[in-house]
């Protein structure tokens, strides 16, 4: 029940922004990540907003191909949807953003895009758009781009599965089926990482990863010993939290069980105490006396029976 409760719980997003960034990080100078981007006073979020502060500067993951200065991102974890609505809700985001601006056109629909990631292929969503008249073509592996006379902006659906092992492991193991080769070719990058912020984010990643998968992240534990050396050292403040954790709750339920012990202790002289003074018509001092109760203890026995 335990183990189904954790997998229910998986906070999914946070890992993504961190493998976000991790992903861009070639062009990390070049960019500024807003998570849970504010659209207006009103609690209506869009998961990520990519801003391009140097619109000339090429972007070397293939991702970012489709970026201009304005990138809406958002993010369907494993165990959600993508249907038509959440599509044109995802629009509706990019549509408010540009609407919000301080100045009429202060963010140009040309500088405006829009990125969708899943796990698995929407075939569904991609049928209906189909039958809208849009046009998807697979332009990197993975990585659809979205054209037609009712795309409003540069659109592309990235399919995390499809994605290439090399190139894309940060996101690859956002997953509940992750690979081993994905995950000890991100540990391989993660090691390297070493810019302000990059722990964090590997952090971030490694804990949705394997809170997902914990059997294979095991076994990789347990097979190569460099491999299982470099994640114990990326996961060190994590495997010390996890230990501190499992230390309070182990030393949390001794001390349930000797109090629980104590307390039946307790009732069982009670009712010995009450069985006794019943059948010889003793005082409870009498009864405790000939039970050998310590005079410490009476006050307390007592208490107890009042309660």
């Amino acid at each position: 029940m335990r183990g189904s409760l954790e997998m229910a719980g998986i906070q999914w997003h946070p890992g993504f922004y961190g493998a976000a960034e991790i992903e861009f990080s070639s062009n990390k100078k070049d960019l500024e990540f807003n998570q849970e981007y504010n659209l207006s006073k009103q609690p209506v979020r869009m998961d990520l907003l990519v801003v391009k502060r140097l619109t000339d500067t090429p972007m070397e993951n293939e991702i970012g191909h489709l970026f201009r200065t304005y990138n809406v991102v958002e993010y369907k974890s494993p165990d959600d949807g993508l249907t038509i609505d959440d599509y044109f809700k995802v629009l509706g985001y990019a549509c408010l953003y540009k609407g919000l601006g301080k100045t009429v056109d202060q963010i140009p629909a040309e500088e405006l895009t829009v990125s969708i990631f899943r796990e698995a292929c929407p075939r569904g969503l991609f049928k209906k758009l189909s039958f809208l008249g849009m046009e998807i073509r697979r332009h990197y592996p993975g990585i659809y781009y979205l054209t037609g006379s009712r795309s409003l902006f540069r659109t592309q659906i990235v399919v995390i599965k499809e994605l290439d092992k090399k190139a894309h492991s940060t996101f690859r193991i956002l997953s509940r089926h992750v690979q081993e080769e994905d995950v000890k070719a991100f540990i391989k990058r993660a090691v390297r990482l070493t810019e302000p912020g990059d722990r964090e984010n590997v952090d971030a990643v490694l804990q949705v990863s394997v809170s997902a998968n914990r059997k294979t992240y095991e076994t990789i534990r347990g097979g190569d010993d460099a491999m299982c050396d470099a994640l114990r050292e990326l996961m060190k403040d994590d495997y010390e939290k996890m230990k501190k954790e499992l230390e309070e709750e182990m030393r949390a339920e001794t001390e349930k069980m000797k109090a629980e012990s104590e307390r039946v202790k307790q009732e069982t002289l009670l009712t010995m105490l009450k069985n006794l003074m019943e059948t010889m018509k003793w005082t409870a001092d009498q009864a405790m006396t000939a039970m050998k109760i310590p005079e410490a203890d009476r006050s307390r026995l007592l208490a107890a029976d009042s309660e």
